[in-house]
C-alpha cells in the first residue's frame, strides 16, 4: 500500500505537537524524531560509539544514559561540533524512521521533526507543513513549557533555521498565532494529500 509521508516542522514553540496530536486522532500514526533521536542515542551501540569517539566517554553516564548537560557544555557554541554531532545523529534517525514507515500499515504516516530541511529528512517525505506562529507567540509558549527564561529560548531559536526559510522550503503552511484554528487549516491540507 503506497503511504503519503508527511513532515511536520516549525521552530520551537510554534505548535508542532499540536498538529501532530490531530494527525493521531485521525488515526494517522506519528513518528517523533526528537522522542526517538533520544532513544537512539541511549540505546544504538554504533551511534554511542561514534559520539564518544567525537565527545569523550564521559557524555555517558554509568548506566548508559546520556548526560545531556555534559554534551550540551561541550558543545554549546561550536558550530563545527554540533555540525559533526548532526552528522552522527540525523542519518541514524532517518534509518529508523525508514523502519517505522516500512512497519505502519496507515495510507498516510507522519513525522515531526524541528530539523526536518537540517537534517535531510524532507528527503524521506512527500509533503512537509511548517506550523507557523510569530516569534513572541513562540518563546512565551516555550519558556512556559520549558520552565525556561527568554535568554534560553532565544538561544535555542538561534540554533535553528530561520523560520522565513522555512516557510520558504515547506510545501504547506499552518498559522498557529492563537487566533487562526489550526483544525481547519489541517484538514484542507489533507484534502490536497488524498
Amino acid at each position: 500500500m503506497r503511504k503519503a509521508i508527511i513532515g511536520i516542522t516549525g521552530g520551537i514553540g510554534s505548535g508542532k505537537s499540536i498538529v501532530s496530536d490531530i494527525l493521531r486522532l485521525k488515526g494517522i500514526p506519528v513518528y517523533e524524531a526528537d522522542t526517538e533521536s533520544k532513544r537512539l542515542i541511549s540505546t544504538d551501540s554504533k551511534l554511542k560509539s561514534e559520539l564518544c569517539q567525537l565527545l569523550g566517554q564521559e557524555i555517558y553516564m554509568s548506566d548508559g544514559s546520556l548526560n545531556r548537560q555534559l554534551m550540551a557544555n561541550k558543545i554549546f557554541n561550536d558550530q563545527q561540533l554540533i555540525t559533526k554531532v548532526n552528522q552522527i545523529i540525523h542519518p541514524a534517525v532517518g534509518h529508523d524512521f525508514e523502519n517505522w514507515v516500512k512497519q505502519q500499515d496507515s495510507s498516510v504516516v507522519a513525522t515531526e521533526c524541528a530539523l526536518l530541511f537540517e537534517s535531510g529528512l524532507d528527503k524521506k517525505i512527500d509533503y512537509s507543513i511548517m506550523v507557523y506562529a510569530p516569534l513572541s507567540i513562540r518563546i512565551q509558549r516555550a519558556m512556559t513549557r520549558d520552565n525556561a527564561t527568554q535568554e534560553q529560548i532565544e538561544a535555542r531559536i538561534k540554533n535553528q533555521m530561520d523560520d522565513e526559510i522555512k516557510k520558504e522550503k515547506a510545501d504547506y503552511l499552518i498559522i498557529n498565532d492563537g487566533k487562526s484554528a489550526i483544525l481547519p487549516q489541517l484538514n484542507e491540507i489533507l484534502s490536497h494529500l488524498e
